[in-house]
């Protein structure tokens, strides 16, 4: 309930302050220039509603938030069926090196931004079970042979505060993504798998999300943040969410740094991704958009200064497979 009354504090405070920059901007146009009315409109018109991309595309801000909905809205039943495609399966590694890097301990708890169909939250709650296990393990072989004592303990020890601490160590993951496609095919995912322990699926955009201050350990974000609206308001509301000393982890496509690969990658995401996305997803269109918008997100230390610029700290990054993917991480002091 606080969540939700903050969240709609935030909205009417940013939506006062652009209808007061709209009334500025169009009180100084219509001085400025009396004699061009026309002119003046068109002016006005544009500083209310701002253009950005999509794609390659010059489209109104309002307009490519729609777009992006409805093109992952299309490609959510044949999302992880192209992504094994179009990376000839090398997104599992990829993932897998986030979650390497990550090294969540038991007791964590993750955000998944745009996380729809799961991918990263199942691997955290894989991850930090096998780091229980292997604890475990460990401690069962070194008291392999336990004195009398140290039996007639274990037998006298209640065993409520064992599972209070194992309960209050428990590791939680939240995916939260705009598109609800995308979220029912990774609840449909979790229901094959048998997983619904610590794991939560919630309905949030990145630029506004519906979380109070400080509540997280960990904020991810895989392939997500191209797509975004305002990167800027994402990244703020990454630190704003993160718990002091909290990680921020992004894993996104960026810029190649050998040119002979380069040449070889734009030849393949220009003529074999949209094909495949034809092919398999019957949506040439959808994966047209998704290769465009690869290039126009900035390169890995343009999006690294941005990440700063947002307020983390000690922001580092590894480009992965020559710089098609880069994992950028921060922290939030």
């Amino acid at each position: 309930m606080a969540a939700s009354i903050r969240l709609l504090s935030r909205r009417i405070v940013r939506d006062a302050f652009r209808t007061i920059n709209s009334s500025v901007s169009v009180r100084i146009v219509s001085s400025s220039c009396p004699s061009n009315l026309s002119a003046c409109r068109c002016f006005s018109d544009g500083a209310a509603d701002k253009s950005t991309h999509f794609g390659f595309e010059t489209v109104s801000e309002g307009e490519k938030a729609e777009r992006v909905y409805k093109v992952f809205e299309s490609v959510a039943q044949k999302y992880d069926v192209m992504n094994d495609a179009m990376s000839l399966g090398v997104h599992r590694l990829w993932k897998d090196m986030l979650l390497h890097v990550m090294n969540p301990q038991p007791g964590i708890r993750l955000l998944d931004v745009a996380g729809g169909t799961g991918d990263i939250s199942f691997r955290f709650l894989n991850y930090v079970r096998s780091q229980q296990e292997r604890v475990a393990r460990r401690t069962a072989r070194a008291n392999q042979t336990p004195s009398w004592q140290e039996i007639s303990t274990s037998y006298t020890t209640p065993t409520e505060g064992i599972e209070m601490e194992t309960e209050a160590r428990e590791s939680r993951a939240v995916v939260c993504d705009i598109n609800k496609e995308m979220l029912k095919v990774g609840k449909q995912k979790a229901e094959s798998m048998g997983v619904s322990s610590g794991l939560s699926w919630v309905v949030g955009d990145a630029e506004e999300l519906p979380f109070d201050d400080d509540q997280f350990d960990v904020y991810t974000i895989a392939f997500g943040i191209r797509n975004v609206t305002h990167i800027d308001l994402a990244l703020q509301e990454a630190v704003r969410v993160l718990k002091p000393g909290g990680r921020f982890m992004c894993l996104e496509f960026s810029k190649v740094t050998n040119p002979l690969l380069a040449r070889l990658y734009d030849a393949y995401s220009f003529q074999m991704i949209p094909v495949l996305g034809e092919v398999i997803a019957g949506d040439w269109k959808s994966y047209q958009y998704l290769v465009e918008s690869i290039r126009k997100f900035p390169d890995q230390e343009t999006f690294k200064q941005m990440i700063e610029d947002a307020g983390l700290f000690s922001v580092r990054y590894h480009n992965l497979t020559g710089g098609v993917v880069a994992l950028h991480s921060g922290f939030k002091l």
